[in-house]
């Protein structure tokens, strides 16, 4: 009886640390959070993002009715859609979420931070891996979309309004319709690329 109850406090305490992760990280890349509380109760990115934590665990464990029920149950409520099938690392943040769609077999690496309107979406009907791989570090702009089994190299950044579906290395900056990866240059700093649009047709 000792070790389930060690084992349940150990699982409540790790679930707090996360939590407390996740509050830090959207204090970290949101200059308009003035406090802890603030981002816990208000922010529906976050809300979203503890929300798909349960659905995947239940998906994981083959409850897969409820594990899609409770997502679309957090659409209705956050305006965010995560397919409890996704892989998500940690300190993932959702800036504004409305209109966030993360597809079924999409993998987000630690750190990553997507603005509104963001669709980690698919281009077919196969079965298989079907949706974006995003590394470490990637930021991706409002209304930016990233289609297919395509893979963002680590520390990347999709501008606003880009689409993108091809792969990018490491430190790529990407921008246009259709997006055209370039590599970072040294110093440049890319936060405008991720909420004003750059269009390169």
């Amino acid at each position: 009886m000792s070790g389930v109850i060690g084992r349940l406090g150990r699982g409540i305490g790790g679930a707090v640390a996360r939590i407390r992760e996740d509050i830090a990280a959207a204090k970290l890349r949101d200059p308009a959070a003035r406090s802890s509380v603030e981002i816990a109760v208000l922010y529906s990115g976050l809300h979203a993002i503890w929300s798909y934590r349960v659905a995947h665990r239940l998906w994981t464990r083959r409850l897969r009715f409820p594990a899609r029920a409770l997502s679309q149950l957090t659409r209705w409520l956050t305006g965010v859609e995560i397919h409890p099938g996704a892989v998500i690392g940690r300190r993932f943040f959702i800036d504004h979420g409305m209109g966030v769609v993360i597809g079924e077999t999409a993998e987000i690496g630690d750190d990553v931070m997507l603005y509104h309107g963001v669709t980690l979406g698919g281009r077919t009907r196969d079965a298989g891996k079907r949706h974006p791989t995003l590394g470490d570090g990637v930021a991706v702009g409002a209304g930016a979309k990233i289609l297919g089994p395509v893979v963002i190299g680590a520390g990347s950044a999709v501008g606003a309004n880009a689409v993108v579906t091809s792969d990018a290395p490491e430190d790529s900056v990407l921008v246009g319709v259709p997006a055209k990866p370039r590599k970072r240059k040294s110093g440049e700093d890319t936060r405008a690329l991720l909420t004003t649009p750059e269009y390169y047709i």
